[in-house]
C-alpha cells in the first residue's frame, strides 16, 4: 500500500517497490537529486531507488537517490534514508542508523491496514 499522502518522485532515475511493502502518509521517495551538480559538475542528479518486499516506512520518512532499503527492513517515523539498509533490520533517524535486528522468520505485513 502506498498512502495517498505519499509522494513517489521518479522525474528522472528509476524507483521499484517490492512485494507487501507500506508506504505510509508523508513519505517522500527520490530517484534523483536536483541540487547534485553543485557537488559534481559531471552530476546530473539522476539515481535509482530499490525498496526490497515487506518493507515498512514510517510517516513523514525521506529516501533519497541511490539507496537500497533491504526486504523486511522497518524504517521509523521521520526518517532520512540517505544510505542502503540491509534486510530485516529496524532503521530510524536522520540520517538513518541501525537500531535492532528483527527476529527470524520475519513476519508478513498484514494485507489490511
Amino acid at each position: 500500500m502506498i498512502s495517498l499522502g505519499a509522494k513517489i518522485d521518479l522525474r528522472r532515475g528509476a524507483i521499484s517497490i517490492g512485494d507487501n511493502c507500506l508506504i505510509t502518509h508523508g513519505c517522500y521517495v527520490l530517484s534523483h537529486d536536483g541540487a547534485a551538480h553543485v557537488l559534481d559538475e559531471a552530476d546530473d542528479g539522476t539515481g535509482y531507488v530499490k525498496v526490497g518486499s515487506n518493507v515498512f516506512i514510517g510517516v513523514n520518512s525521506v529516501v533519497m537517490r541511490n539507496v537500497t532499503i533491504g526486504d523486511h527492513a522497518v524504517i521509523g517515523a521521520g526518517s532520512v534514508v540517505n544510505r542502503d539498509i540491509p534486510p530485516g533490520v529496524v532503521a530510524a533517524g536522520n540520517p538513518i542508523r541501525i537500531l535492532s535486528e528483527l527476529p527470524k522468520p520475519y513476519s508478513i505485513l498484514p494485507k489490511k491496514h
